[in-house]
Parts: C-alpha cells; structure tokens; sequence
C-alpha cells in the first residue's frame, strides 16, 4: 500500500525509474550484440567502391568466419595485422565520453583501430590468376564475372598467379585500381593472404546513410561455377604454393 501511494505521490520520479531501466537494458542489449553478433565499422577510403562508400556506416557479422564459414564473394572486416596501413596517428586524449560511451556499447563504430574491408576471392587452397585473355580474374580456372567492380577497374595492372594456403585468404578491393590489396603485398613475407584469425566478421548491412541503406551480397552466381579447392591445377613446379611465377623465375 506505502508504494502504491509512493508511486501516486512521486510520478515523475517512477517515470524516471522506468526510463533508466529501459535504457540500462537497451545498453546491454547493445552491448551483448557488439560483443556477440554484430559490430559497427565506417569505410574511410575509396578502395570498395561503388559496393561501398567513403563514410558509409556498415554492420559486420562476428558470427563469420567462426562458427559461420567464409565463401568466396564475401566482404569481410579485418584487423591490419600486416601494416598494410599507415599509422591513423589519433592520439587518445578522452575525447568526448558520451561518444566514447556509445561506441563502447558499439552503437558508434569505433575509429581509434586499424581495419581494413576488402572482397573474399580465394580461399584456402584455391589457385587465383590474373588474368585471362580478357582481363578476367580466375579462380581454379574458372573465369570471373564481377558485376561489383568499380566501373573503371582494370585487373590487368597487377598480374599473378597464387594459390592461397590453408588458413588464409585472398582478398580484393572492388575499386580495383584505387586499392591496396593482396596483390599490393605478394613481394612481403606474408604473401600477401591474409590469417583468418585477423578476419573480424562478414559485412551484412550498410546501415548510414539511409538512403544507402542495403543488404551486402557475396554474389554467389559469380562463384558457384567455380570448382572445388585444390582442382585448379598446381602451383608453378619451382615456386612453393603462395608465390607468383614471376617470382619462382618462369
């Protein structure tokens, strides 16, 4: 009865309750989806266009690569174990907490860590060359049609012919002449494959601006024809698997 009337004489005060808990909950919610299912993350460069876009606010799916698997076509997230960026030079000075706060509880993507977002193309044991005589990537011999790629891409530029190692992928920027991707990297010790322990999740949705807003494919018609791992022919005799034949001398 005494809180009855406690409730009666102090509505504002219970309101005010109310809304705490609400937002407590919703905080935790948000907090529990970060940590679990989902991360924000914003694109900073042109290196995906037109997939993707210069400040675009996207939502990554930390159930990918673990439990859920990667597929070739797949965007992914990933942590710049490499160097393949320069220092982001952001010195921690507190900043504003409330922002701070938010993307804590990831309803802001957090911008204080280097990542990088790239397409999948190889997979662990998939042999990938570039090119065929029409300038198309292959992927265990099967040529690409890449319907995402930035209209004034050219795959020629950068020539190769790798087999990614078990573990690893290949990956690619859609914008292919504005993106510093594997093939960049093939001359450095790692190959240029990428762990996939440094792999954050899969891109699922562009979630800012609105009027971007859409769900991100892996364009599986692109890939489907493409067959199994290990069935795109060998490796060039004298380059282990993972170097170019440019490399190995032939």
């Amino acid at each position: 009865m005494e809180k009855a009337a406690d409730k009666r004489r102090n509505p504002a005060l219970a309101w005010l309750k109310e809304i705490a808990i609400i937002v407590a909950v919703a905080l935790l919610l948000s907090f529990l989806i970060k940590t679990f299912l989902f991360r924000a993350f914003y694109i900073p460069s042109t290196s995906m266009e037109d997939t993707l876009e210069v400040n675009d606010r996207i939502f990554v799916n930390l159930l990918v690569p673990e439990p859920i698997g990667l597929q070739r076509g797949d965007v992914v997230v990933f942590r710049d174990d490499l160097g393949w960026l320069p220092p982001n030079g952001q010195a921690d000075d507190g900043g504003n907490w409330f922002q701070q706060a938010l993307t804590f509880v990831g309803l802001l993507p957090d911008s204080s860590q280097q990542h990088l977002v790239k397409r999948v193309i190889g997979i662990g044991g998939d042999r990938v060359v570039c090119c065929d005589a029409d300038g198309r990537i292959t992927v265990n011999g099967h040529a690409l049609s890449e319907p995402y790629l930035h209209p004034e891409s050219v795959n020629e530029s950068q020539p190769f012919d790798v087999v990614v190692p078990e573990g690893k992928i290949w990956v690619m920027g859609d914008n292919r002449n504005h993106s510093a991707d594997s093939r960049e990297h093939r001359e450095e010790a790692s190959g240029g494959f990428i762990d996939l322990e440094a792999v954050e999740g899969k891109a699922a949705v562009i979630a800012w601006p609105l009027d971007r807003m859409a769900v991100l494919g892996n364009y599986p018609e692109v890939f489907d024809a493409v067959p199994p791992a290990g069935s795109g022919g060998p490796a060039p005799e004298s380059a282990p698997a993972g170097r170019t034949e440019q490399e190995s001398g032939q």
